[in-house]
């Protein structure tokens, strides 16, 4: 199948109808106008402005998010516009069919209206990136510059964060760090289509610094720090806000997720297929794949807090590499790791290690020595150095169980407590958990090749 009867046929998945943009549009002008009357009962000074994939109409057919921002007026202090966003963002959550409270950079509701899911977010009214004051007032400046630059590029946008989505390449957030759909928007209208993205992703990566807006030569300086700061951090690659000279829009994109993007973006390329943009679902067996690893898998099980994702994964992800780096401390060779919202994964060579650990110490005549020396049971001499061994639990479970009845790993503060308490399985995991054990043995997150079927 040629490249172009492929983006036909996943277009025709992808697009929204007419119909069903009519239907989107609709409801978000309905959640402007509760949001207005809301506004006005309460008398704030405040503009309800939508933003976001829908209001630039990139959004994918099926996908209905909506992000409504209400914006405050500039004079307000940053613990006013907290406390009163929250406080006029619920009230309208009120009058919709239910709402809970999330919490990004300050608090802001997600509602659900008519099967909708609807953020309101509190932000301030900027027309400038000099007047930014937190993260999210950005958002209205990246609607208004994207609707100004698409050009008709829509579908090219939405072909480009399917085939994201497709490779297990897309969203920004922390725990994902991958293209978020800001970042393919200013691709497409940067290189100009969705098949020119893909041919640029070696170049993007030799060139390093993407500026769509030109800060290069408007704010050199601004520019050029915000260049240097993030080559300094290693990230793959630094493309300029076009509404902020001071911002990596790919900030959070991984080594690992734009690895996928450059290998799979060749593999199309050179064979195109629909599977790149709905891939099929390959599942195989966790045992299957620890037999043929000849490695353990270790499963910390426990009952997670009531957190929003982006709080609760970092935090998972800081607390499953302190763990990690316990055991390796201990002497277990860890494999590698992986974490969900209520488990975290190690693979492990071996789960027995000799019951005593010999230890080299200094040289036997020094100062170091000699405190080496009190301080062991069990002390020799090989030539200039002292020796030492101790007992050790020589189980993972036991050594796990230790580690994490000390607390002695560095972990998130809000979840330490609760895997402290975790249950421990080895080579075995619930039903609920069997296919995230193959993802993680399979390394099925970040694999381009793999000579077996199931790959």
């Amino acid at each position: 199948m040629s490249v172009t009867e492929v983006i036909e046929r996943v277009l025709v998945k992808i697009r929204p109808s007419e119909e069903e943009k009519k239907v989107v549009n609709s409801i978000t002008r309905d959640l402007i106008e509760l949001s207005r009357e809301v506004i006005e009962e309460s008398g704030l000074d405040v503009t309800p402005v939508p933003v976001g994939s829908i209001a630039k109409d990139t959004f994918l057919s099926g996908d209905h998010d909506i992000d409504l921002f209400l914006a405050f007026p500039l004079d307000l202090s940053l613990n006013e516009l907290k406390e009163e966003g929250l406080k006029l963002a619920k009230e309208i959550g009120r009058r919709l069919e239910r709402y809970e409270i999330g919490y990004a950079e300050h608090p802001y509701v997600r509602g659900y209206y008519k099967g909708y899911q609807v953020d309101l977010v509190p932000c301030y009214n900027v027309k400038d990136w000099r007047e930014v004051k937190t993260a999210v007032d950005r958002s209205i400046l990246h609607t208004k510059w994207v609707l100004e630059n698409i050009d008709g590029k829509n579908d090219e946008v939405r072909l480009l964060k399917r085939f994201l989505k497709g490779i297990n390449a897309y969203g920004s957030e922390i725990y994902i760090r991958g293209f978020s759909g800001y970042l393919a928007e200013i691709l497409v209208i940067k290189f100009g289509s969705f098949l020119k993205v893909l041919e640029k992703a070696d170049f993007m990566l030799k060139q390093k610094v993407i500026d769509p807006a030109g800060w290069l030569k408007k704010e050199p300086e601004l520019a050029m720090k915000t260049v240097k700061r993030e080559i300094e951090e290693d990230k793959p690659i630094v493309v300029i806000d076009p509404v902020d000279p001071r911002r990596n829009v790919a900030a959070n994109l991984s080594w690992e997720r734009y690895g996928l993007f450059y290998f799979r973006s060749a593999q199309f390329l050179k064979s195109p297929s629909e599977d790149f943009f709905f891939p099929k679902k390959r599942i195989g067996s966790y045992r299957e794949e620890l037999k043929r690893r000849g490695t353990h898998l270790v499963t910390l099980i426990f009952q997670p807090p009531n957190l929003v994702d982006d709080i609760l994964l970092p935090q998972l992800e800081r607390t499953a590499k302190g763990i990690t780096r316990q055991l390796e401390l201990e002497g277990f060779k860890v494999l590698g790791y992986d974490y969900g919202k209520n488990f975290i994964f190690i693979e492990v060579d071996r789960t027995e290690l000799p019951r005593v650990e010999i230890k080299r110490g200094p040289l036997y005549f020094s100062t170091h020595g000699m405190r080496f020396y009190e301080k062991n049971e069990r002390v020799w001499i090989e030539g200039k150095d002292l020796y030492s061994e101790r007992e050790r639990e020589d189980h993972i479970v036991d050594v796990l169980e230790k580690i994490l009845q000390s607390g002695g790993f560095s972990a998130g503060k809000n979840v330490k407590k609760v895997v402290k308490e975790s249950d421990i399985l080895v080579d075995f995991v619930p039903r609920s958990l069997h296919e995230d054990a193959y993802i993680f043995l399979a390394r099925q997150k970040f694999i381009i090749k793999c000579y077996k079927s199931n790959g």
